[in-house]
């Protein structure tokens, strides 16, 4: 069974709406933090932080694309965004998804992505486990 976690934009959050490019681009800024910490550790840290190489397909339309594991111990992470709507305001949100057949390989890198990407848009980070955590001034 698939499970989800979502990053989700508040008021506070340093932007109220994001797209799928800016959340690729913030994908490849985590790909060269970790380039530069190998770098100062003198090994190929970014091969082990980060095992998967992003993969767009053409029924995706622009809402999601997927993170392929490049080794046995990771299958694949999906990526997307949207928005919901309640009576007062539209929320934008990122959504992760672990699918069947997902690792517990997977699982932890999610979780670490997810971290990441509220840490950088302050945003509101629901985990997997149901969990809340708050990464905007409060």
């Amino acid at each position: 069974m698939s499970t989800h976690a979502y990053i989700k934009l508040t008021s506070a959050s340093k932007q109220k709406t994001i797209t799928l490019e800016e959340v690729k681009k913030l994908f490849f800024l985590y790909q060269e933090m970790i380039k530069k910490t190998g770098e100062q550790l003198g090994w190929q840290y970014e091969e082990a932080a980060f095992p998967y190489k992003i993969v767009e397909t053409d029924d995706a339309k622009g809402q999601w694309f997927y993170l392929k594991g490049t080794n046995e111990r990771y299958h694949t992470i999906i990526i997307g965004v949207g928005q919901e709507y309640n009576e007062t305001e539209e929320t934008s949100f990122i959504q992760v998804t672990l699918p069947n057949g997902s690792t517990h390989g997977d699982k932890g890198k999610a979780n670490e992505f997810c971290k990441f990407l509220a840490k950088k848009l302050e945003g509101e980070l629901h985990l997997f486990n149901g969990r809340i955590m708050y990464f905007y001034k409060r």
